[in-house]
Parts: structure tokens; C-alpha cells; sequence
């Protein structure tokens, strides 16, 4: 039977050198009383001290919410994230070399909790080969205080691959709706279930605590079997707060339509403004074919689904998201991760497996920086670090990718006009440069396996093909000397001369991408 008790209690017995694992995907399903409960118990008595803290997906949204209550020195000794930008001050700690630090692919954490539930060694993976975490580059080490290697190469089958090295968590911190007089966990006012019982039973393995908040406890028998996530056999804590203090980033009018307990019309949206970003959408929805399975990152591709849905083209595509959501109308900003009206919520682990297995026709994520090869960075600019996320599950595995961003950053200003582009004023930043700082896509990986990869900004389309990154299309009204090669510091492969961007994608009307 699971002990009741408060979220001071609970934090109380988080001991010296613990190794911690908490959940939740932003404030999604992410017990925060209990974590701020350890946070605070840290600032008043300085206890405990030297924890090991290892989360997949981000948790929090910014300074003082989520994983942000723990970012003390000495409270903790080292962080393995899958990223690590909603938390600002721990990613501080981290560029400052006041803590260890890892940076590991989310999808790759979630099946190392799943691993150690079951005992084994460790996660076997082609995921992050080549790219900052193979121990060839960086090993996933985010500062120089980072010493351990915690994955190495390994060939199985005459193949390379990484070994993700198992550890022993000895506490966790969870969060599900209710709990019974058991100790039994359901979810169901939650918009993701994410990896909560392989944690659980990883934990339990190794004769750890297992702590999950919740906002009502009821009466043994009360719970459907079948919404049970965490069985109270996995349980040994249950904190109950109020409901006021149970909150998550979705409105209370969304919480059923996102945790499927009930459908809502989503209604007909505006039309998205001619801008930068519904360039890059349409371009990109022009890839879209009937059954299409997707994966839109946060940002810039979020622009795909407007103009899909804009264009009559929405049913094309059946979009997911990595925190476990099939189907639905993801959410975006702070309620990335939850979808409303959902066909299926799946468990993150087996999302990624979904991923990992090459599920995704396409995927379309952000481009922040891309060298000469190819290769992408996301997670590392300069001192500040984001994290990779699922980005590196996704951008590996899925049959066609296409990132989207603007060719420059930084006061860009563009128009389109009468089918044309114009450039207003040209971005501080440039994007395309001779070697990026991190590699979080390895374009090398992609050509030798073959992969389709396409560069998608608001004035040209760049493709990746085994000799490097060609020039393809134009926007038309753009000088290619004076708008394109002038702003990189590279020269891309320019066969010919390149095709000019549909014209429509630079006129007010609609595309007409239903009638192609």
C-alpha cells in the first residue's frame, strides 16, 4: 500500500547522491509541487546534495516553473536531459560548468527507462550516430566539467551503432489525475501519458522511492482498470494537492478536448498573414500527398498545418507529436505537446518507437543553423543551450525532412507582392555557415543512408544530395548573387539554373493545393 503524504514529506526522503527521474513534456503531466517541494527544501537546509537529475522531454516554461526549482548548485551534480531550453537557469548552471551535463536524444531516454525496467545493459541504437552525441564528436558532454563517457560505438550485425549505458535511478517524481486508497494511478485529465510506468518500474528494479502527485485521491474500486497507468504494486508515495495547484499550461475548456474525454468543434481558423512564415508553410504543404504521416516541430513549421488547413488540405495528413498524440489538432507555444480531439494518445516510448522505425513520411522542423554538409544545429548556440529533443529521433528516421527557417535571423523584413519576394531589410544573422557549432542533424548520416532532405527558407530551396547542399529554387524578384550567395559563407552546388518558387506562394489567394 502507498503512503499518503504531503509534498514537503515526500521531497524529505530524497536522499544525498540520489539518482532522480522526473516527467512531465513542458508543464504537461509534470508534478511540480513536489519537485518545487525538493527545490525549496534545498534552499532552506541544504539538503540534499550531489543528486543526479535525468528527464527526456523539456519540463517547464521558463525562470521559476518546472525543472527551474532545482537548478542549485551543489543540489545537483549532473543533469542528462533530452532538452534542456525551458529551464533556464539549470541550462545556466550547465554553460557555466557549475554541473555535469548531457544532452541526449529524447526518444533514446525514454527507451533507456524502458531497458532498465526490464534489466537490460542498456539502449542499442543507430539514433545519434554522427550527429553531437556520438562519442566521435561530443558524446553528448555540454561543458568541459563533463568528463564519463556514458555511451560508446559499438558494431552488431556488421552495423554501427551506440550503446547507451543503463544506470540506476533510486528515485522519481511523477504525476498522474487520481489515485486510489491503493496507491493505483489514472490519467485521465492528461493530454499525454508519456514514459510514467517505465520510470516507475525502473525505479521499483533498483528498490527506489516512486513518487507521483495527484489531485484527488478516491476509493479503492473507483478507477477503470483500463485507465490505470501506474499499478500501485509501482507506488510507494502519493501526494495529493488541489486542484488550484495541479495545473498544467492548457485551458480549462481544452483539458477534455485534449485528454480525449470529450470532442469539440475546432471551428473554421483565419487565414494566416502573408508573412515569412506562410512562405515557408506553403512551400512546404506543396510536399503534402493524401495519407501523408507528419511530424511539425514547434515554430516556423507550425506554419504547414495553417496553410494544409487553409488550403482545404488538412485531411492529407495525420499529424503527431512526440510527447504521444496521434491525430487532433496539435497545440503550439506552451501547449506544444497536446493535441486537441486526439484519435490515440500513445506512450512516448512508443511513439518514438513509431519514429525510430521510419512511421513518418515527413517531418518538418526548424532551421536554426546549416553549414556546408548539410548538417543542422538546434540544440547549442554558442554558450546558450536548447537541447535536441526528439529532433534527432525524428530528423534520422523520417522517409523525407524538410527544415524550415528564414535564410537570415534577426530584423529580417520580406513582402511578398504580385508573385514575387521582396526584401525589405536584410536579417544581422547570417544562417548558412561554413560549419555549424553543434551538429544536431548530420547530413553526412543522411546522404549514406540515403535520406531525402530539403532546406526550405523564403527565398530560395536548398536539397542535400551526396556531394553537399544544392541550390534548387529561387523566389522570384531575388538576385541569387546579391539576395543568396552574398549572405552565406559558403558557396552551395548550383547546377544550371535553378527553378523558380511556385508564384503563387507570393500572391494573396489561395494556392488552390486541393485541385493539384
Amino acid at each position: 500500500m502507498a503512503e499518503f503524504l504531503t509534498p514537503q514529506e515526500a521531497a524529505a526522503l530524497v536522499k544525498d547522491g540520489d539518482v532522480l527521474i522526473t516527467e512531465g513534456f513542458l508543464l504537461h503531466a509534470f508534478p511540480e509541487q513536489v519537485v518545487k517541494a525538493l527545490g525549496e527544501r534545498f534552499a532552506q537546509t541544504g539538503s540534499p546534495k550531489g543528486l543526479t537529475l535525468v528527464y527526456a522531454a523539456g519540463q517547464g516554461g521558463g525562470v521559476n516553473t518546472g525543472l527551474d526549482f532545482l537548478a542549485h548548485e551543489k543540489l545537483l551534480k549532473r543533469v542528462v536531459a533530452g532538452h534542456w531550453n525551458l529551464s533556464p537557469t539549470l541550462g545556466k548552471l550547465a554553460a557555466e560548468n557549475k554541473i555535469e551535463a548531457y544532452n541526449l536524444p529524447q526518444g533514446v531516454i525514454c527507451h533507456l527507462y524502458r531497458d532498465m525496467a526490464a534489466g537490460k545493459p542498456g539502449t542499442v541504437t543507430h539514433v545519434g550516430l554522427k550527429t553531437f552525441v556520438d562519442p566521435r564528436l561530443d558524446g553528448g558532454k555540454l561543458n568541459s566539467l563533463t568528463k564519463e563517457d556514458i555511451l560508446e560505438v559499438i558494431t552488431l550485425g556488421g552495423r554501427e551503432q551506440l550503446f547507451y549505458k543503463a544506470y540506476k535511478p533510486t528515485v522519481c517524481m511523477l504525476r498522474g489525475t487520481f489515485a486510489d486508497e491503493k496507491g493505483n494511478i489514472s490519467m485521465e485529465e492528461e493530454g499525454a501519458c508519456l514514459t510514467l510506468v517505465s520510470i516507475a518500474q525502473a525505479v521499483k528494479r533498483n528498490g527506489g522511492k516512486v513518487i507521483v502527485q495527484v489531485r484527488k485521491v478516491v476509493k479503492s474500486g473507483a478507477l477503470d482498470p483500463k485507465l490505470v497507468k501506474i499499478p500501485h504494486i509501482c507506488v510507494d508515495v502519493v501526494v495529493e494537492v488541489p486542484r488550484d495547484l495541479h495545473q498544467q499550461d492548457v485551458p480549462i475548456d481544452l483539458v477534455g478536448a485534449c485528454a480525449g474525454n470529450q470532442r469539440i468543434p475546432t471551428g473554421s481558423l483565419p487565414p494566416i498573414d502573408l508573412d515569412d512564415r506562410k512562405i515557408i508553410g506553403r512551400r512546404g504543404a506543396m510536399e503534402l500527398m493524401p495519407k501523408s504521416v507528419v511530424n511539425l516541430g514547434i515554430g516556423m513549421p507550425e506554419g504547414v498545418s495553417a496553410v494544409a488547413n487553409e488550403e482545404g488540405i488538412g485531411d492529407y495528413m495525420t499529424l503527431t507529436v512526440e510527447a504521444g498524440p496521434v491525430g487532433g489538432v496539435p497545440q503550439g507555444g506552451r501547449l506544444f505537446g497536446v493535441s486537441v480531439n486526439p484519435d490515440c494518445i500513445l506512450d512516448q516510448a512508443y511513439q518514438f518507437d513509431f519514429y525510430d522505425g521510419g512511421g513518418l513520411d515527413i517531418a518538418y522542423l526548424g532551421l536554426a543553423e546549416c553549414d556546408e554538409k548539410g548538417n543542422i544545429n538546434v540544440s547549442k548556440m554558442g554558450p546558450r543551450i536548447t537541447g535536441c529533443g526528439g529532433f534527432i529521433n525524428i530528423t534520422q528516421n523520417a522517409r523525407k525532412v524538410f527544415f524550415c527557417g528564414t535564410f537570415t535571423a534577426k530584423g529580417l523584413e520580406v513582402e511578398a507582392a504580385d508573385g514575387k519576394l521582396v526584401i525589405k531589410k536584410e536579417g544581422e544573422v547570417k544562417k548558412f555557415l561554413k560549419k555549424v557549432g553543434h551538429v544536431t542533424f548530420s547530413g553526412e548520416y543522411a546522404a549514406q543512408i540515403g535520406q531525402p532532405v530539403f532546406y526550405l527558407t523564403e527565398r530560395a530551396v536548398f536539397q542535400l544530395k551526396k556531394d553537399g547542399l544544392h541550390l534548387i529554387e529561387v523566389a522570384p524578384g531575388v538576385n541569387i548573387e546579391k539576395d543568396i550567395l552574398a549572405h552565406m559563407e559558403f558557396k552551395p552546388i548550383i547546377e544550371g539554373t535553378p527553378k523558380l518558387m511556385d508564384a503563387r506562394i507570393f500572391k494573396k489567394a489561395p494556392m488552390g493545393l486541393s485541385k493539384k
